[in-house]
């Protein structure tokens, strides 16, 4: 799309950034919105158009009902900075990025911390594996847009926070889900709620089968949500598990220009010929207790947690367990001092990362081979020889302050800052007279602090600036990845770290408006850059870049006119290298690879007594694959649409869901694998497919 055609739509849009809250499509002309009060900013309490930084709050399934939850492309849809990339990959998490951040990702998400109802999703590395949320269940998604670090250490695009939605006050009701669509997907849900005095619970059982878009690329998971609470005047108390069991989840790899353009639904011909996927079981327990009074507040979480990988790769088979554990502790106070009215908020955060991982050569080959090597001694065995054993341990301490200082009725004054130290420590299993002992440690920290303005222009309306910092460490795999091939710590790698000047308007209005923009500019210095080696197989390195510039532009908007609900999201980035030289070659003026410079998303659902009507279109620019920007892959724009009808049925309803993604069947790229070896750049996006659901409630009329 040129820069005209944007321009364009970037004066209908100004960012969705506010939920739609089930307004009456008949009021709204005379109805005002009130903001939405979030909890992402730990202890703040205050609607969005009180908080001095850029937040989104959304309920998806209101805003744009019919959603299969299938991937967090759907849920995270809608966010001005933010973007999804579904990679049509099931062995590869989709990559999400804020700003930027996260998108060097070869795996899992990196540089934004990850929530579920508080509790950390995230490890103390960094990396976060969401192949086992649960998106059944999500009531709203709250989004802090640029540096966390003051609040939540090691994050450096931002926060997303995933919270439960609320059961129906009756004591008991169910749900059964089904979909079914193309290239064999099919997806059971079975659910069921219920709430009275005081006490709340949940349960979600999720199969999820499908053969996948591209070769290559079938998928069988299993996934569970269970959640029960407790409410009263004092406080809270929630226990939730989540867990996800994939026995099968293939992965067709990154293709070439030339492949994706003779058949975009091609897999790598190496990942198939060496097996490449994943197995993967994963469990996690959290409990949350909040109490309230009139001193203040108290708010204490803390999880624990089990993950087993079996992983073979292009390059070797990764067998990984770990154990995650950690906990939270924040206090906040209301008091005056000076005449001005202050909230104190103290808090302190562990966390506990212990993984064994071993490698072994990946000793697949179609055919297989029938005579024995030195790293295949068994023909016909997957596993080879062992190539590493370590034990990996990653802790993390932050302790952050804030305080938030109300000037007056119309203006807030918020510091923050958060000391952090991430301590790494590799235990080296295999050692001989040929291969030394690399044991290693490292101690990555930082001290990160916040300020903001915030000025209340009416009731309804509001501007702020702040200036933050963050950092970022590099995970425990990326630190573990020599390109020398040698075990142990990689000690030239350094945490990037970053600084933002922001300045935001956001506000509220008659007929359901809602508007936020921000416009930014951020400063990193060593920012983390993956690249691969000819002889690496695939497998992912990284090396600091000098420095590195982000300025950036978000706008959005959201209304309710009558039966319409229309919302849009408008994203400008300009992302470059500004000292960054590798082997004698200067990238200083190339833009940052795997980020569109200009994004746009709009949707639109029509209610009427019959049906929902929903259409969602994506328009997106090209993106640079490698730091020398000599190849990029094509913009796009995508449309989807879905017709949801409903019906009663006694204490029951039923409700069928009829949609088509990709509606004009368009070819295109929807993630990029960054600096990828050989040219495999390119992850193609799913052409035009339908699906079909249907959905059944049970549940006292009372309650809906």
């Amino acid at each position: 799309m040129d820069s005209k055609g944007y321009a364009t739509v970037a004066t209908l849009v100004v960012t969705a950034a506010i939920p739609f809250h089930n307004v009456q499509a008949q009021d709204t002309a005379a109805t005002r919105l009130e903001p939405v009060v979030v909890e992402v900013g730990r202890g703040a309490h205050r609607s969005l158009l009180r908080l001095p930084f850029a937040v989104t709050a959304q309920t998806p399934d209101s805003m744009r009902p019919g959603q299969r939850h299938l991937s967090l492309d759907e849920t995270l849809w809608l966010i001005p900075g933010l973007s999804v990339s579904n990679r049509n990959n099931p062995s590869q998490d989709p990559r999400i990025s804020i700003r930027g951040f996260g998108a060097r990702s070869a795996f899992g998400v990196r540089g934004i911390r990850v929530l579920r109802d508080g509790i950390p999703l995230t490890l103390p590395d960094g990396q976060t594996p969401v192949d086992y949320l649960d998106l059944e269940s999500v009531g709203r998604v709250e989004v802090m847009r640029g540096s966390a670090s003051s609040l939540y250490g090691n994050a450096g695009g931002g926060v997303v926070d995933i919270r439960t939605s609320e059961p129906l006050p009756v004591p008991v009701s169910g749900a059964v889900r089904f979909w079914t669509g193309a290239y064999g997907t099919r997806r059971l849900v079975a659910k069921t709620a219920g709430a009275a005095d005081g006490f709340g619970y949940q349960a979600n059982a999720v199969r999820t089968e499908s053969d996948g878009y591209r070769d290559y690329s079938r998928q069988r998971t299993n996934n569970g949500f269970a959640r029960v609470s407790y409410d009263n005047e004092e406080g809270s108390y929630a226990l939730e598990w989540l867990g996800v069991n994939t026995p099968v989840a293939e992965n067709p790899g990154a293709i070439t220009r030339a492949q994706f353009d003779l058949d975009p639904r091609m897999a790598d011909p190496l990942s198939v010929r060496k097996s490449a996927r994943k197995a993967v079981t994963q469990s996690q327990f959290g409990l949350t207790t909040r109490r309230t009074g009139s001193r203040g507040e108290i708010e204490a979480s803390g999880y624990v947690g089990t993950r087993a990988l079996d992983n073979p790769l292009t390059f070797a088979i990764v067998d990984l367990g770990r154990t995650m554990s950690g906990g939270n502790v924040r206090a906040t106070t209301p008091f005056s001092l000076l005449a001005t009215d202050q909230r104190f908020t103290v808090g302190t955060e562990v966390q506990l990362q212990n993984d064994l991982r071993r490698n072994f050569t990946n000793c697949n080959n179609i055919p297989r081979p029938t005579t024995p090597t030195a790293t295949c001694p068994d023909t016909g065995v997957e596993r080879g020889t062992l190539t590493l054993d370590q034990r990996e341990i990653v802790s993390s301490v932050g302790s952050y302050v804030r305080d938030e200082l109300d000037l007056g009725e119309r203006f807030t004054f918020t510091a923050s800052a958060r000391a952090d130290a991430v301590r790494f420590r590799v235990k080296d299993r295999l050692i001989s007279a040929t291969n030394p002992d690399d044991s290693g440690r490292r101690l990555l920290d930082a001290i990160s602090p916040m300020v903001g303005l915030l000025v209340l222009l009416s009731d309804s309306h509001s501007a702020y600036a702040n200036i933050s910092s963050a950092f970022e460490t590099p995970t425990a795999t990326e630190l573990g990845n020599q390109p020398s091939g040698a075990a142990g710590i990689n000690r030239d790698l350094k945490p990037q770290r970053s600084t933002t000047y922001e300045l935001g308007f956001k506000g509220v209005g008659t007929s359901g408006l809602q508007y936020n923009a921000a416009l930014f500019a951020t400063a990193v210095h060593d920012e983390l850059i993956p690249f691969d080696i000819p002889a690496g197989g695939g497998r992912r390195y990284f090396r600091n870049a000098g420095r590195t510039s982000r300025r950036g532009l978000e706008l959005g908007l959201g209304a309710v006119i009558w039966q319409l609900e229309i919302g849009g999201a408008y994203t400008y980035a300009n992302y470059r290298f500004v000292d960054f030289t590798v082997d004698t070659v200067h990238y200083a003026g190339n833009r940052i690879p795997g980020i569109p410079r200009q994004a746009f998303q709009a949707s639109a659902a029509l209610h009427n007594p019959l049906a929902t009507l929903v259409m969602e279109t994506t328009l997106a620019d090209r993106m640079f694959v490698n730091d020398a920007n000599s190849e990029s892959s094509p913009g796009y724009g995508i449309v989807n649409a879905r017709i949801i009808s409903g019906a009663a049925l006694g204490v029951s309803s039923a409700e069928l869901t009829m949609g088509v993604q990709n509606l004009f069947d368009k070819r295109w790229v929807s993630s990029v694998s960054v600096n990828a070896a050989g040219g495999k750049f390119y992850e193609p996006g799913s052409q035009r497919s339908l699906y079909l659901g249907l959905s059944l409630l049970g549940a006292p009329k009372s309650s809906r």
